[in-house]
């Protein structure tokens, strides 16, 4: 496993952050009940993406040992993931992970799914959240922070589009960088993403299984000359 370090955090393959000082890692857009949505409107999606995304969560804690997980947006999906099979998931996970500060940064579809049982002990904050020296937000704002800080965000769920020489094509989740921010892939593995192109203002970082692989920026095309 690899990872790049961007203002004292360290991106890591399992589209998670990780700041090593305050042993806090960040994930963003992880929809908790989406499926469970999906399939309560009789759209015939497959079961298992709350085990699947807790599973994966749990390795990052074991392989850390955090002390405070932040998520930044979008923990929740609807409703839904307040009842019965998906909440009683969820539940015995924060059970098991009671010790674990559980910090979210509210996002649109936490608003729509409305506050989580008190028993899961999740502490809800508003955008933006200063966290140390670091603004969580769920929407990435438009210019970098006026004091200069680190800015994290979510949202967008953005995605880098790899072309072969075989003209294949490969979308897989990246970290967007431009300058002072940072947006996070999904977390979440029933979620999508937009297709976003490196360029002289972003950077991407796809991750890529136990990996994380720059993309060069594309070179703009020369102008023609009348």
């Amino acid at each position: 496993m690899n990872s790049f370090d961007w203002n004292g955090l360290k991106l890591l393959p399992q589209r998670a952050v990780w700041r090593e000082d305050a042993r806090t890692l960040f994930v963003a857009d992880v929809h908790i009940g989406k499926a469970a949505h999906f399939r309560a409107l009789g759209v015939p999606v497959p079961a298992g993406a709350t085990r699947e995304n807790l599973a994966r969560l749990d390795a990052l804690i074991d392989a850390f040992a955090p002390r405070e997980l932040v998520v930044l947006g979008d923990l929740f999906h609807a409703p839904a993931a307040f009842r019965d099979a998906t909440l009683g998931e969820f539940g015995a996970w924060r059970a098991r992970r009671a010790g674990l500060r559980l910090r979210l940064v509210a996002g649109n579809h936490d608003l729509r799914a409305g506050l989580a049982p008190a028993a899961l002990d999740i502490e809800w904050v508003a955008e933006p959240h200063d966290l140390d020296g670091l603004v969580c937000r769920h929407i990435p704002p438009e210019s970098d922070d006026a004091q200069g800080r680190p800015v994290l965000a979510g949202h967008w769920h953005p995605a880098a589009r790899l072309r072969g020489p075989g003209h294949d094509r490969l979308r897989l989740p990246c970290f967007l960088v431009r300058r002072r921010r940072l947006v996070l892939p999904a977390f979440g593995e029933f979620t999508g993403g937009a297709v976003f192109d490196a360029d002289e203002e972003c950077a991407l970082c796809v991750t890529a299984g136990e990996r994380l692989v720059h993309v060069p920026a594309r070179p703009r095309p020369a102008l023609a000359r009348g």
